[in-house]
């Protein structure tokens, strides 16, 4: 499992990479071999305004579809277009050009309560 060092996770298998004020959001290697062959993703609207934790977008995979969380609170910024027509990155790129959007941080203080690297690979066990 690919677990990026320079990433902060969330319980529920999304991840943040933060610089500055913004954060951009996805979902782990993890998540996306358990979902295997993603197929569609309903990302938010940008201008859309997110809590900690609340259900924000939705992956569809041959499986299931699963709702995401949002790992901090804010205004979202930007989302990924690509997905839309490639959905599939979430599963052959998850942590690069898979990434579901970007987030402005309402209260940074939040990242606190993420896990780290290493407290994720415990979860995921």
């Amino acid at each position: 499992m690919n677990i990026p060092e320079n990433l902060k996770y969330a319980q529920t298998h999304e991840w943040i990479l933060v610089e500055g004020d913004t954060g951009t959001v996805g979902i782990t290697d993890h998540a996306q071999a358990e979902l295997t062959d993603i197929v569609y993703v309903e990302t938010p609207k940008v201008g859309a305004v997110l809590e900690a934790g609340g259900a924000c977008a939705v992956v569809e995979s041959v499986k299931a579809a699963s709702d995401i969380y949002s790992p901090v609170s804010g205004e979202v910024t930007e989302v990924n277009e690509a997905l839309a027509s490639n959905p599939s990155l979430v599963n052959t790129s998850p942590h690069d050009e898979g990434w579901l959007f970007k987030i402005r941080l309402s209260a940074p203080s939040q990242l606190d309560a993420l896990k780290s690297p290493a407290d994720y690979r415990e979860q995921i066990g």
